[in-house]
């Protein structure tokens, strides 16, 4: 979506060979978050400001990708094919381009490194709407709280298949997960919960030949993941208790809310979005408005299967995979792992409000909701996890830590051929040219950048559309004179400064509860 009045940022070089220099400036969230974050911002400090992790959220997205605010110059020696990559975010909450990325890297990592060719469950924890907020800012309780749903959920595998290969311990079965921490809904409210994938089976060692064997378990059924459920439930109660926080219906919190006492403003926010209520709007202490169509039909009664709900716990393992079958793995993983928002599902209205629709019609026929720009923003505040804070969680045989690991995970193919990466050179080095690329992605930390995009995307964005060439990077631009004098060089208009926000309806109003 082009911004009105202004001519899209574009080279006769961006269509080339199927690669498109990602706008972020055009898109509605952009346009939103200019338009509006200083309004909000200002108005949080009225009760104290944000934290700092949180406005860093906002000022790094407002940089991400757009050429303004620098970039990478990157060439071809041979044939003189230039193009500008702007720098990225590396935000972890609601950035598209960003988030998107780690959910490939994180998907290619658990994929190529860690998940075995096994039978593979996905497992799904919610938790009660009474400790979501409280484990939106708590890190320590939050983990804790994962940590007792992925041992109870261990715990569950080696009991079934002590029971089904008639084991004499439960120490005898070995099984493992990964735990990638959700923090938002369709709604785009605060919702912690656990996605897992856990071994669907055990591991269990050949007294004989001592090789570790892995032994497939039968569907579970209604009754067993009941039982789990109860299980989960109990042991998150008792953490919960442990420190000192548990609420329900019938008890208060034992302990002072922290966030509310340091960070008023956030605490509001992660408030109104657990509840679904705006707070910066003519609505405000109401629930968002809803759109709403015919419910889904339901033509027979479904058996619950895989799931149970047990004191507001919900429990949900129905999906299931083939571990042999790697490319639909890494799409189920790449589902876990996706960002909050789907851009071509959130739409500017004229009167300046935001409709974000849904992929799937809930049961009472809701399709979407309409929230105001500052409320908007509010909910996104909340989707900003906490700093130093793990988003995906190794367990049991699969952790880092365990003697067994090595065993179980895919080994890696020294053959496999991997993209070239992008590499620095001198454009005034006669001999710049003659230097090949390294043929090898990191083994540690992130995967490079278009390692990915020839994984995901089929795009090789190392090698030149024009001559096949290597691509080098000659330049990195971060000066505002140099940024305006390159992008002059290369066709590329500055961006203008943003419109005036369309006026909201009792914008004056607005103020935080």
């Amino acid at each position: 979506m082009a911004r009105e009045g202004h001519a899209p940022q574009c080279s006769k070089q961006d269509f080339a060979d199927g690669y498109h220099r990602r706008r972020p400036e055009h898109s509605a969230l952009y346009k939103v978050i200019q338009a509006y974050w200083p309004e909000f911002a200002e108005r949080a400090e009225e009760i104290g400001g944000l934290p700092d992790f949180v406005k860093k959220e906002f000022e790094a997205f407002l940089d991400c990708g757009v050429l303004e605010r620098g970039f990478v110059a990157v060439k071809c020696p041979d044939c003189g094919f230039e193009r500008l990559v702007g720098f990225s975010c590396k935000t972890r909450s609601f950035c598209p381009s960003c988030v998107g990325r780690r959910m490939n890297d994180t998907a290619v990592h658990l994929v190529d490194r860690v998940l075995p060719e096994v039978p593979i469950r996905q497992w799904i924890c919610s938790m009660p709407f009474s400790i979501r907020y409280i484990m939106g800012y708590d890190k320590k309780l939050c983990a804790d709280i994962l940590s007792a749903f992925a041992s109870e959920l261990m715990h569950f595998y080696k009991t079934r298949g002590k029971q089904a290969l008639g084991l004499r311990s439960i120490n005898q079965a070995h099984s493992g997960a990964v735990t990638i921490l959700q923090r938002f809904d369709s709604a785009l409210r605060l919702n912690p919960h656990a996605h897992t994938l856990a071994l669907d089976g055990v591991y269990v060692r050949d007294e004989s030949s001592g090789v570790l064997g892995f032994h497939p378990l039968p569907v579970p059924t209604h009754q067993e993941v009941e039982q789990l459920a109860s299980c989960i439930a109990a042991k998150c109660e008792k953490v919960m208790r442990k420190h000192g926080r548990w609420v329900d219906e019938d008890h208060a919190d034992s302990e002072p809310d922290q966030l509310s006492l340091e960070h008023p403003a956030l605490a509001t926010c992660y408030q109104a979005s657990v509840s679904g209520v705006e707070i910066l709007s003519e609505r405000a202490g109401r629930p968002c408005l809803r759109l709403l169509t015919d419910p889904p039909a339901i033509t027979t009664v479904k058996d619950p299967g895989a799931m149970a709900m047990v004191r507001g716990f919900s429990v949900h393992g129905i999906t299931d995979v083939d571990g042999r079958d790697r490319g639909r793995l890494e799409k189920l993983c790449r589902y876990i792992a996706r960002p909050p928002i789907a851009q071509k599902r959130l739409h500017l209205l004229d009167d300046g409000r935001i409709r974000y629709d849904f992929k799937h019609v809930w049961k009472d026929g809701t399709k979407a909701i309409v929230l105001s720009p500052l409320d908007f923003i509010a909910r996104l505040c909340a989707l900003v996890p906490p700093p130093y804070f793990h988003l995906t969680r190794f367990h049991a045989l699969l952790a880092p830590n365990s003697a067994l690991r090595a065993e179980v995970v895919p080994k890696p193919d020294a053959q496999a051929k991997q993209p070239e990466q992008l590499q620095l050179f001198d454009v005034n080095d006669p001999n710049a040219e003659k230097t090949e690329p390294s043929s090898k992605p990191n083994s540690r930390g992130r995967l490079p950048w278009a390692w990915l995009l020839k994984r995901v995307f089929k795009i090789d964005i190392t090698v030149c559309p024009r001559c096949q060439g290597s691509l080098r990077i000659i330049e990195l631009v971060t000066d505002s004179a140099t940024i305006a004098k390159r992008l002059a060089e290369a066709g590329l208009a500055p961006m203008p400064p943003p419109k005036p926000p369309p006026p909201i309806k009792g914008q004056l109003a607005l103020k935080f509860d």
